[in-house]
């Protein structure tokens, strides 16, 4: 496969090519009942048998070794050859059905033919081309076990390789592992045609290779990288991480310079460049989203597509919009034969006919419009694929016939998976073909049923499109992704009605910009109001708490949901009362999607009412929430991932925060800062002075800024109040003396008050005099941070909440900064809630254990995480302290309430 999202990108990807294919089957008459207009028999399945044997062999054939391969394919073609023999084809296909009489197997079929060998033949066809889809197999997967460059893999040696680009690059997704964020790479196929290792031995070859560049000024160069440009990269090799991977190795290009080229991409490839670059400029001016989503809409290109609205178009099944797909190109074919419908009749629509073109002159223009979308889409995998879907609507115009579209979708699966039989392990690929064949055979019932009960017809079709895709798709789905997205078929509803004009009024750009640009700005500024309301729609639907639903993964959860499904669908055709039934179902999906706070905490019991804190689950990092009254709230931390601290936000109602504490700038703590931004009045940010990893510090600046929320820092000894809430900065301890607790109004809402020596008088401008901690200049003052480095410089607080409840907060603090925490403040009383520090690592420093004494304990941590926390030894010295002990890997988001007496610990929530 080649990225994540190109699995679910099929995902009701052909909506409108099956629309395309969804023939109007009856005129209304003149007194308004609906008239056959045309006869069609049924189905012809005669393909789909031999389509799905090479499809199997092709999957089967791609992960096993070579010799199996060989033997399947002999074996099929001997049994091939044998049923083809007039003896064998008697005695396999002779024997008579259950419930036939013993002549009709000799009976002979409206051309003469008997039916014995018709049988016959039909197995003789599976077993051939499961032996083709083999022998495909095979033959691709040689190139990745033959050759030099394995060997080279499979030593991890350096070598100078010439390879040829064939694929765009693409940048990989940030992530976070541990309290780093991973750096962000450029990744991009090529083929290497020549290997030269250290002593100086030259190899000719042909070898599929996935390169990796890692960060460095010549990231810009790397990008702009056409495919069939060739390039000479000094690298290491490596195997594929999975037995399955589509290439030979993994080229792990040194440095960080920009490309060597030593041959240009070729013609074709330069034009589409420079339209896909057109069709860039003509966008820049466009407001964020349209101007990131435009682009993927018309040519596929995502490059500038953020990790925030990805999610939002993951959430909704929206991402089928952000590849190049059937839909796509079956628009622009809607311009030349108009409405689907009527695209097989002589007074069909569109342009077509005002140019005088005939059904089959129809047909012919929009094969060659279907070409060049494959040139300006590069002709790879998925453009191929989206081309032959778009091929299946032009044979419904040339042929008028339904009947003729299962045998084509047929045809175009068998031709794919023996062109790239690594389709046939694509998530994607399968989704497309389920989606498209839904959309052929399902969807025409159900938009008739639909029909039937008063629904009109445009709606009707578009509904019984996304329930087709959505009942097919959502099982596959759920093997790889363990989730369900409920707002799908609303979100797509809602989206299709813009995809027409933006796909239009896309290509119209990618044209104009390659003659005059300031049309192409005009045009864009057109298409850019249909595509930000694609955007909106995937924002909104995935911002509602109940989008998505955690489902089990793999193939039993993709059988699960297979099954409840079919029982749906079935329970809907027979129910009694459906009217009234489905009605209130739809209001029990509303109430679970919307999850009003009320409702939600009389069904679960999450958010327990009137809690104080909570500490949100969000994997292996931090992120707590201090309650400020009504929708307003504390946070310290964000966590490592944007996604689940704002559902954790969401959950308890905050809508508004004051303040933001973000205790030092490790990657599992600042991370998910736009998820805490998203939907929310932020008042002001207050990090730590020690800026360390620079690159996360750069992050959070960058986002603060882009949001217009001011940065402040924290500093010793700085108190604060919101309503009845209070805190004391009790570390870093700031050496210059001056605790530099930044503007106590700098919120930006007057809703919160600060006091400190010290504070406000330019901190935030890092006015004052530099001075020097390990040997670097931060922020106007010197900060006490020991061996932990940026750990031992987190913010620790001291809180007390409404009713007396008081908690400290450690941040990550190692031994040295929690023994210089205590010396510092040997006053420290008892707590009523520890957060544990550092995930509840081993690294705790028994006598502040001793000192606060805790009642309750609480320690965010990621299920099965790699470092093993927390720590045995921590949790039974917490325990042997008398404290209470909870954990976010185990018991899910925490929330406490009470206090004194009656303070309890409710886990369970997300």
């Amino acid at each position: 496969m080649k990225t994540h999202e190109a699995a679910v990108d099929g995902a009701a990807t052909d909506r409108a090519a099956a629309d395309g294919a969804d023939v109007d089957e009856a005129a209304v008459d003149g007194r308004g009942a609906r008239a056959s207009s045309w006869e069609e028999g049924p189905a012809d399945l005669r393909l789909v048998p031999l389509a799905v044997a090479a499809w199997v062999a092709a999957a089967v054939a791609v992960g096993v070794p070579g010799w199996w391969t060989v033997a399947g394919v002999v074996v099929c073609l001997v049994g091939g050859a044998v049923l083809l023999t007039p003896a064998a084809a008697r005695r396999f296909g002779g024997t008579a059905r259950p419930g036939e009489g013993s002549a009709a197997a000799d009976a002979p079929t409206g051309r003469g033919t008997p039916a014995w060998r018709l049988r016959a033949t039909a197995f003789a066809g599976v077993l051939l081309c499961a032996a083709a889809g083999a022998a495909s197999a095979g033959l691709h997967t040689a190139d990745l076990r033959r050759g030099p460059v394995p060997a080279l893999a499979r030593e991890y040696a350096r070598a100078q390789l010439e390879v040829t680009v064939t694929s765009d690059p693409r940048l990989t997704r940030p992530r976070v592992r541990g309290s780093e964020a991973v750096p962000v790479s450029v990744v991009l196929d090529g083929e290497v045609t020549r290997a030269e290792r250290s002593d100086g031995t030259v190899h000719r070859t042909r070898a599929p290779v996935l390169l990796i560049v890692p960060p460095g000024e010549g990231r810009a160069e790397w990008l702009r990288l056409l495919p069939s440009t060739r390039l000479s990269v000094g690298a290491r090799l490596a195997p594929p991480s999975r037995p399955g991977d589509p290439f030979a190795a993994v080229l792990k290009v040194g440095g960080g310079g920009p490309p060597r080229i030593i041959g240009p991409p070729s013609a074709l490839q330069r034009t589409a460049g420079e339209l896909r670059a057109g069709l860039r400029r003509a966008t820049d001016g466009l407001d964020p989203d349209a101007r990131a989503l435009l682009p993927g809409l018309v040519v596929g290109d995502t490059s500038r597509i953020g990790s925030e609205l990805r999610d939002a178009f993951v959430a909704t099944d929206l991402t089928h919009l952000l590849a190049v797909s059937g839909s796509n190109l079956a628009v622009v074919l809607i311009l030349l034969v108009g409405r689907p419908g009527r695209a097989h009749q002589v007074e069909r629509g569109g342009l077509a006919p005002r140019l005088g073109m005939s059904l089959r002159g129809t047909a012919v223009a929009g094969g060659a419009l279907t070409l060049a979308f494959v040139v300006v889409c590069r002709p790879e995998p998925s453009v191929l694929r989206a081309a032959a879907c778009g091929f299946i609507v032009l044979l419904a115009i040339g042929t008028g016939r339904r009947r003729s579209l299962i045998p084509a979708l047929a045809a175009a699966v068998l031709l794919l998976v023996l062109y790239d039989p690594w389709l046939a392990r694509s998530y994607g690929f399968l989704l497309s073909v389920l989606a498209t064949g839904a959309l052929l055979t399902v969807a025409p019932r159900w938009s008739e049923a639909l029909r039937r009960r008063g629904v009109p017809d445009r709606l009707a079709e578009a509904l019984a499109a996304s329930l087709a895709a959505q009942a097919v798709c959502a099982p596959v789905v759920v093997v790889f992704a363990g989730r369900v997205s409920l707002v799908a078929i609303p979100a797509n509803l809602f989206a299709e009605l813009a995809v027409a004009p933006a796909t239009v009024f896309g290509f119209a750009t990618l044209a104009a910009a390659a003659v005059w640009m300031p049309a192409a700005e005009g045009l864009a500024w057109v298409a850019g109001w249909p595509a930000g309301w694609i955007a909106r729609v995937a924002r909104t639907g995935a911002a509602l708490p109940g989008a998505e639903l955690s489902w089990p993964g793999g193939w039993w959860g993709g059988f699960a949901l297979a099954l409840v499904t079919a029982v749906v669908v079935i329970a809907a055709r027979r129910l009694p009362h459906r009217g009234p039934v489905a009605g209130l179902l739809v209001v029990l999906l509303l109430l679970v999607v919307v999850r009003p706070v009320p409702l939600t905490r009389w069904a679960t019991g999450w958010p327990p009412r009137g809690w104080v804190f909570a500490m949100c689950r969000v994997g292996q990092g931090d992120a707590t929430v201090l309650a400020a009254g009504g929708d307003a709230a504390v946070v310290v931390d964000a966590g490592p991932d944007p996604v689940p601290v704002d559902r954790c936000l969401r959950e308890l109602g905050v809508r508004r925060v004051p303040l933001l504490v973000l205790t030092h700038f490790h990657a599992d703590h600042v991370a998910g800062l736009p998820g805490v931004l998203r939907g929310r009045s932020v008042g002001a940010i207050q990090t730590t002075g020690l800026e360390e990893p620079p690159a996360q510090a750069a992050f959070v600046r960058r986002t603060a800024a882009a949001a217009r929320v001011p940065l402040i820092r924290a500093g010793a000894g700085e108190r604060r109040r919101i309503g009845g809430l209070e805190w004391t900065v009790l570390w870093p301890a700031a050496e210059s003396g001056a605790a530099g607790g930044g503007a106590g109004g700098a919120a930006g809402d007057g809703s919160f008050e600060g006091e400190g020596e010290g504070e406000g008088e330019g901190e935030d401008e890092g006015e004052g005099e530099d001075e020097v901690v390990g040997g670097r200049a931060v922020g106007g003052r010197r900060v006490a941070a020991g061996s932990g480095g940026a750990n031992d410089a987190s913010v620790a607080m001291l809180v007390r909440a409404a009713g007396g409840l008081t908690l400290l907060l450690l941040g990550d603090l190692e031994p040295p900064a929690q023994r210089g925490l205590l010396r510092a403040h040997p006053g420290l009383a008892p707590v009523d809630v520890l957060k544990v520090a550092h995930h509840g690592s081993a690294h705790q420093d028994p006598g502040l254990i001793r000192a606060v004494r805790p009642r309750l304990a609480l320690v965010s941590t990621g299920r099965d995480n790699p470092y093993g926390h927390p720590s045995p030894g921590t949790v039974e010295a917490l325990r042997a302290g008398g404290a209470r002990v909870l954990r976010t890997d185990r018991d899910g988001a925490i929330a406490v309430v009470g206090a004194g007496p009656g303070l309890v610990a409710v886990p369970g929530g997300g």
